[in-house]
């Protein structure tokens, strides 16, 4: 275990490095002078070069890569060209908004998905099985932007249960903070319940076929017990997969419904950062989505081990 968790660590790095190199060299090839788009058109060439000494635009692009991992390491990520406020500072920011809101979304869609799912596959080819499969067709089918404005309209604007937008920092007023939340993580996590749904049924199905599903039943276990016993933790591989894949749409894809509800998170920060071509910003930002993409998907391998035995056994040899 201990060499499959060092080779696992080993990819986490490499990966990581790459994603770096090519999110810094992409964006240092854009067309464009951030300088220029700063000071503006009539800004002097004095004015330019001395601006362009102070942001390090002045020096080899593979100088500025290296200085820029050593910020990466130390915490000292820049100044924003745009915010003029330490970079690390705004991304930590807007990460109070975002890890929570994509957390919560994952841990409802769960939640609601699984058992759902479960729920079908115990009832194949019956009518609750067609419903809930049904429905979840339907909830694929939704953009998040018309059911987020949906949700705003029913819940915000005619019920007044919850706000339709903004946020207050946790600090000042937790309450009002995860009063904030409640409707975007809602958008965010019915949409991804209904695929975990048909996934976790469709895997279930196929685990009920195998022969040590037979042989439980033969033993005189029923068919719920059977597969609550033995089918569901097998089932569940195929669907951490897709919750690996859900947290990174959720973390790196929620601009659309921060937008909605403005909400000041990250993707909100990429955007706004894209506009005034800070790409001081935009590089910082995309790293750590990466970053935190490549950490949830090394923790989805670790549980692959804990859950399939089979991997314990390569991993040991």
């Amino acid at each position: 275990m201990v060499g499959y968790l060092i080779q696992r660590l080993l990819g986490v790095a490499l990966t990581l490095l790459v994603a770096a190199a090519l999110i810094f060299f992409l964006l240092d090839v854009l067309p464009g002078d951030p300088a220029r788009f700063m000071l503006g058109i009539n800004a002097s060439d004095e004015a330019l070069n001395a601006l362009r000494q102070q942001l390090g635009l002045d020096q080899p692009a593979f100088v500025r890569f290296g200085q820029w991992l050593m910020g990466l390491f130390t915490g000292d990520l820049g100044m924003s060209a745009s915010q003029r406020a330490p970079i690390a500072e705004l991304i930590l920011e807007r990460m109070q908004l975002s890890l929570p809101l994509a957390f919560g979304a994952l841990l409802l869609s769960t939640l609601i998905g699984l058992p759902l799912g479960i729920f079908a596959a115990q009832n194949q080819g019956k009518f609750g099985d067609a419903g809930l499969m049904g429905l979840a067709q339907i909830g694929i089918a939704i953009p998040n932007f018309w059911f987020a404005m949906l949700l705003v309209v029913v819940f915000a604007v005619t019920l007044k249960w919850l706000p339709p937008g903004g946020f207050v920092p946790w600090a000042e007023n937790p309450t009002a903070a995860f009063r904030a939340l409640i409707l975007p993580t809602i958008a965010l996590a019915l949409p991804q319940a209904a695929i975990l749904a048909r996934v976790m049924r469709t895997s279930l199905v196929d685990v009920a076929r195998q022969d040590f599903i037979r042989t439980a039943r033969a033993k005189g276990l029923s068919k719920n017990q059977a597969l609550w016993r033995h089918g569901v933790r097998n089932a569940l591989l195929p669907v951490m997969t897709i919750m690996g894949l859900q947290f990174a749409f959720l973390i790196a894809g929620t601009i659309i419904v921060e937008n909605v509800f403005y909400l000041p998170g990250l993707g909100r920060l990429i955007f706004t950062a894209i506009s005034a071509r800070d790409l001081f910003v935009v590089r910082s930002a995309l790293l750590v989505l990466v970053g935190l993409v490549v950490i949830i998907m090394f923790l989805v391998d670790l549980l692959y081990a804990l859950v399939d035995p089979r991997l314990k056994k390569r991993a040991g040899n």
